[in-house]
């Protein structure tokens, strides 16, 4: 793979980027994955104009049309090939992880989305009996509810798992008859662009899709400033969300924000305490932590709180850390040198502040590679930086309490509220504290999801929904017809 050149899709076709390439970096190895396209701010523009040209016949296209389309680049993309290779390379991934996570989650939302093109988009209201006004006269008026495409949507996603993501936006904003213009992440784009190749390949009209890439913040910046574009769908930093917001919102343009998160995991001492451990755990075997749903922030009743700092540690001892390529690694790189450097700066806060370390906090003794170890903090305070800031790493932070009013507060007491989790015996107890719980989701003894749940945040981590036909709502604007009968 090393040394391929990615050319961009704009308008239906492969174009060669103004600027030249950027290397894609392999973060276990810190090889040359390949060479992706850095666009100029004029052919981001371009990109706009194109999914605006597209989006009359695209709209006006049939349900079945469109979901003929999602089903076949379903199947195009899981026909075989070095696509998860690809993806577990330039992401760091485990191999599993990339063929379960990364293609097979993008080939279920193309399925899924498939089928919800053909849900149905309008609804009646009951008929309401007016009297006469100085706009009409008595009658009975009737109203018809439709979901409409809102239009050009740009959709900027994440490094964590850019072939999932991705489709979890472009899918069911096709699927709506809208079209899109795609920014990845800089740092792993290149699987992304397959998506494109399937989509093509299964008859996509040209326009429908457009991606353009860069290392720089400027194209990025003109996807959401664009002229023609009329919403933004972004995951990603808290930090940068704001700075998107505030720039759609001189546009009025509509918005899906899926932001930071620091999930709370609050464990009452009646839990199962292996299956808590094993699902904090996923902290550090799932992808080095680098996911905004991670229970990173543990906050355990004291009478559990030994058995499961016990717990925790040996399960991030046993974890083998290395290149996700070698047999019988779980925990592999995070994304860069700068995200690895932002991890050990707030390890080192941790520190400062009193935190107990436990468990990690050095940097493995790899000659490449952007290696954190699996790390365990407790004895520390819901004030201290390393219980308030999203890591993006494998790193857990330990909380003790008394009572349940005092679990709450502490859980709360957070700028994110993105997706948390309680784990109790006492059924009624843990769904009430879940139902107390500022966040979009909360996990009653699971940190499992399912995927037809509407999935977004409170607070900080975000604005809208998506997820099953919450996605389809939210790439939709809803009319209203309204007549006299």
């Amino acid at each position: 793979m090393s040394g391929e050149a990615q050319k961009l899709f704009i308008g239906g076709e492969w174009v060669e980027p103004d600027r030249g390439h950027y290397e894609v970096i392999n973060p276990a190895t810190e090889e040359v994955v390949g060479l992706a396209p850095e666009a100029s701010v004029e052919q981001a523009h371009a990109a706009a104009e194109a999914a605006s040209k597209a989006f009359e016949s695209w709209s006006q296209s049939t349900p079945e049309q469109r979901a003929a389309i999602l089903d076949r680049a379903a199947d195009l993309l899981f026909k075989g090939g070095d696509l998860p290779a690809l993806a577990a390379a330039e992401s760091g991934a485990t191999p599993q992880t990339a063929m379960m996570m990364h293609v097979g989650t993008a080939y279920a939302r193309f399925k899924r989305y498939a089928k919800g093109a053909l849900e149905p988009v309008e609804s009646a209201l009951p008929p309401s009996i007016a009297p006469a006004t100085a706009l009409s006269k008595a009658g009975v008026f009737g109203s018809l509810v439709i979901r409409q495409p809102v239009g050009v949507v740009t959709c900027i996603t994440s490094y964590n798992n850019p072939l999932a993501n991705t489709a979890g936006k472009i899918a069911p904003a096709i699927a709506m008859g809208n079209t899109c213009v795609v920014k990845p992440a800089p740092q792993d784009p290149l699987a992304v662009y397959r998506l494109a190749n399937a989509l093509e390949e299964a008859g996509l009209p040209k326009g429908v899709l457009n991606i353009v890439t860069g290392s720089a913040p400027d194209v990025g910046v003109a996807t959401v400033e664009s002229p023609y574009v009329d919403m933004v769908s972004f995951t990603g930093s808290t930090q940068v969300g704001m700075k998107i917001a505030e720039a759609a919102g001189r546009g009025m343009k509509r918005q899906l924000m899926e932001l930071g998160g620091k999930g709370a995991c609050v464990v009452f001492d009646d839990a199962d305490i292996p299956a808590a451990v094993a699902g904090i755990g996923t902290v550090w075997s799932f992808y080095s932590g680098q996911i905004c749903t991670a229970p990173t922030r543990v906050i355990v009743q004291r009478g559990a709180y030994q058995q499961l700092v016990a717990g925790l540690e040996a399960y991030a001892k046993a974890l083998k850390v290395g290149n996700p390529a070698d047999e019988g690694v779980v925990v592999g790189p995070v994304i860069s040198a700068v995200q690895r450097g932002r991890v050990e700066d707030l390890v080192a806060q941790g520190k400062a502040e009193g935190a107990h370390l436990v468990v990690g906090g050095e940097r493995p003794d790899f000659d490449k590679g952007f290696f954190v170890a699996p790390t365990l903090f407790t004895e520390a305070t819901n004030e201290m930086s390393i219980a308030r800031e999203e890591f993006f790493g494998p790193v857990v932070t330990v909380i003790p309490f008394d009572d349940e009013e005092e679990g709450v507060k502490i859980a709360n007491d957070s700028d994110y509220g993105l997706i948390s989790y309680v784990f109790s015996a006492d059924s009624e107890r843990a769904f009430r504290v879940a139902r107390r719980l500022r966040s979009g989701g909360v996990g009653v003894n699971t940190v499992g999801r399912n995927m037809e749940a509407p999935f977004g945040g409170f607070k900080k981590s975000g604005v809208g929904r998506d997820g099953g036909s919450y996605g389809l709502h939210a790439y939709s604007e809803i009319q209203s017809l309204v007549w006299q009968g």
